[in-house]
């Protein structure tokens, strides 16, 4: 998208945007001359997570904006009270707020401490809350004010809750923010909207979740960045209460092609999660072509002569799983994993870099309970794992990020068995 300069002069409050999403929304928004407050915790270096808000404040400068950097836990009061008063006493006022600090842990019940509960809960839901509370008297003396939460459609689908209820509680907090304070405060003039990504994107949470090779599954920030930019330009009157995806509302917008946001060219595009519209595809058509890992087009996937080891038993494939496991050391897996298929249990040891049905004598990092047509059609790459996952036919007990590190190891293996 081009800019509009429709945000010069304008302040941009960011919560959590010292990387990341975050970040590209705030560099998107001094393109056009805005002011941009970030709000964040990182003031000092972390070697396992880069930027902070001065560095984050150097590149908004660099990019055309004035910036003020703050550090404010979003879980204090008095922090964000203090942080929204420095915000108005250096630029006048609050035009829009962007609700973006999130913490995320995708893990079961009995696998969630209530330490990392309470943490996920006071800094997406309650975070969220908070902001805006002490935001709105401000924005109501903007004449376009916008506050945009990055949190994703509702659904009451089960399979949204079963693998992460906890994480699910926290984001979906964020987006009943939008629905009711759009109804709150309509007559004052506020926009109040979600904004959620239709794919994966690259950030250091993904990189944490995924490692380095999801990095081949995702979109580039910007497309986040490029879409706060179509909401928070519209007539905030007019457009209101919408939880959007990010490659809708651009389409909507005029833009066609999206090749320009993949980190890498190709057509290995995972889905975000709490995604309805979409479910059981396994990558997206906003390039040329719908494939899979395989490469195989998937409207013609009926037809694909079958691989080797679809016709082979479990074991084969596990066989040929060990001999990957061995041979790639760059594949790093630590713990144990159990696959239940079919009430058959295999275990597989990272570390020991092993897969049998002999019982490890170790906690599992995760269990994962599938049909033997659903494992089959995973490594022959027919599907996709986290697609699987989604659409339920995987049920994850125990860390589901752990669960999600085996993507490396799906990848070694398509390419041995191609």
């Amino acid at each position: 998208m081009h800019n509009s300069g429709k945000l010069a002069g304008k302040t941009v409050f960011i919560t959590g945007a010292s990387r990341g999403i975050g970040k590209a929304i705030a560099l998107r928004a001094a393109k056009d001359k805005a002011n941009v407050v970030i709000a964040a915790k990182s003031a000092t270096p972390n070697p396992k997570l880069e930027g902070t808000i001065f560095s984050a404040a150097e590149e908004v400068e660099a990019a055309g904006g004035r910036c003020l950097p703050l550090q404010v836990d979003v879980r204090e009061e008095a922090q964000v009270q203090s942080a929204v008063e420095e915000a108005v006493k250096k630029f006048g006022g609050i035009d829009i707020l962007v609700n973006n600090a999130s913490a995320i842990s995708l893990t079961s019940t009995l696998d969630t401490p209530m330490k990392r509960f309470d943490l996920m809960q006071q800094i997406n839901a309650r975070g969220t809350f908070l902001t805006s509370k002490l935001c709105i008297p401000y924005l109501k003396k903007s004449k376009n004010p916008h506050i945009l939460n990055l949190s994703p459609p509702l659904s009451l689908r089960p399979v949204w809750f079963g693998n992460h209820v906890a994480y699910t509680m926290a984001k979906y907090g964020m987006s009943m923010c939008v629905i009711g304070m759009a109804e709150e405060f309509k007559d004052d003039g506020i926009a109040v909207n979600g904004l959620w990504p239709r794919t994966a994107i690259w950030t250091a949470a993904m990189n944490m979740l995924g490692g380095d090779e999801a990095a081949k599954s995702c979109r580039k920030p910007e497309i986040c960045a490029d879409a706060f930019y179509a909401v928070v330009t519209r007539n905030s009157r007019e457009y209101t209460g919408h939880i959007v995806l990010d490659e809708h509302i651009l389409r909507e917008s005029g833009v066609s092609n999206f090749d320009g946001y993949a980190m890498e060219k190709g057509d290995r595009l995972l889905l975000d999660g709490f995604i309805d519209d979409d479910i059981g595809k396994d990558v997206l058509p906003a390039h040329s072509g719908i494939r899979n890992r395989s490469g195989r087009s998937a409207e013609n996937s009926g037809n694909v002569e079958k691989s080797a080891t679809e016709t082979d038993s479990v074991a084969v494939v596990f066989s040929e799983v060990e001999m990957v496991l061995k041979a790639q050391p760059d594949v790093k897996l630590d713990g144990v994993y159990v696959f239940d298929i079919d009430g058959e249990k295999w275990f597989l040891d990272g570390k020991k870099r092993t897969v049998s049905q002999e019982n490890v004598q170790a906690d599992p990092l995760c269990t994962m309970i599938m049909k033997k047509d659903t494992f089959m059609a995973v490594f022959t790459g027919r599907s996709d794992a986290t697609m699987a996952v989604m659409s339920g036919k995987i049920k994850v007990k125990g860390n589901l990020a752990a669960a999600m590190k085996l993507d490396k190891l799906f990848s070694k293996f398509l390419e041995r068995t191609k």
